[in-house]
């Protein structure tokens, strides 16, 4: 009985067998970019052929839609070129940080580097509107097209210093988070723009938009917006920090130092123990007869904070102290 139906299936013209093959055992088609590998959907062959009814609209589309591989280049900032026509750069930026092809993307990014770089004053104009589409890039799901983002971002921060502070606010919570939670050379790309960040922002300004970072839910974006804070207070210098609010300073640092993450706390270490030499330095410019309660280090932490955090920051700075003083000897 089967070699009779096997006989029959033999004899029916190909197009008629029915072929039932399982799901899910399809290879799926890897390339390397940068020597990272990434999903790529597989090259259907019915997409080369002219012939089938949407052959010829498959040919058409970008290579980036077509399952070509591509490899993307991450040029350091050092390593970039400047710009031979900025005005045909300039008006075709916008559209090709907006396209949906994601090469294109990649392609303006590297532009708005370039021109950021070697081209400062003639951009400067353009980047209110180039910010939100740099922070687009950052959302995209495409490893490459985020990284890219992050590298720009970087190069921003590195040109522009102060003068992307109002559109900073998206930019850092976009870094935050994918300082935080990306793939590994994601998160070195955006880290390293955190880092431009708090180099080449002044801090008096930087300061107010990382505190509320500080209380956000996710514990992995407060210890990277507490790492950023940690360098950004010495910057400020005794002068800046005495200016900014000593007070304010540390109640935010203070704050940290019960967090779940071990690089918060760390970072609420550094920044409190920055300011206890800070307050020592300065004490004696305050008259301790017109500040009696905020003459010594621990009488202000007791007055400025609730008794817990008090306990918690004299407990840290006290052992700092005892160690940098070294053990007693006995006489």
């Amino acid at each position: 009985m089967a070699a009779k139906a096997l006989q029959g299936l033999k004899n029916l013209p190909v197009s008629e067998r029915k072929i039932d093959c399982k799901p899910g055992l399809t290879k799926p088609f890897l390339s390397k970019m940068n020597g990272i590998a990434e999903d790529r959907p597989p090259q259907n062959p019915l997409s080369l052929d002219q012939n089938h009814p949407n052959g010829a609209d498959d040919m058409e589309k970008p290579e980036a839609e077509r399952g070509v591989i591509i490899e993307i280049e991450y040029i350091e900032s050092q390593d970039l070129n400047h710009v031979t026509d900025v005005d045909a750069v300039l008006k075709s930026l916008l559209t090709g940080l907006d396209s949906k092809d994601w090469v294109s993307v990649c392609d303006a990014l590297n532009s708005v580097r370039r021109l950021s770089i070697f081209h400062k004053e003639e951009t400067l104009h353009m980047v209110e509107k180039v910010i939100p589409l740099v922070v687009k890039s950052l959302k995209n799901p495409r490893s490459a097209v985020s990284k890219t983002a992050c590298m720009t971002s970087a190069d921003i921060f590195s040109s522009y210093n102060d003068q992307i502070i109002d559109q900073l606010d998206p930019l850092l919570t976009q870094l935050l988070l994918k300082s935080s939670q990306d793939k590994r050379f994601v998160c070195e790309a955006a880290e390293k723009a955190l880092v431009a960040m708090t180099t080449h922002v002044s801090p008096t300004l930087l300061l107010p938009k990382l505190q509320p970072c500080l209380k956000n839910r996710n514990p992995r974006i407060r210890a990277k917006a507490s790492m950023c804070f940690s360098r950004s207070v010495p910057r400020l210098g005794i002068e800046g920090i005495r200016e900014y609010g000593i007070e304010k300073l540390v109640q935010a640092a203070a704050s940290q130092l019960s967090d779940q993450l071990p690089e918060s706390r760390e970072a609420a270490r550094t920044v409190l123990l920055e300011l206890q030499s800070v307050y020592t330095k300065s004490e004696p410019v305050e008259s301790e007869e017109e500040h009696p309660e905020a003459a010594t280090w621990e009488n202000f932490c007791q007055s400025n904070l609730s008794p817990l955090s008090a306990q918690a920051v004299l407990r840290v700075t006290n052992v700092a102290s005892a160690a940098r003083e070294g053990p007693v000897t006995g006489s």
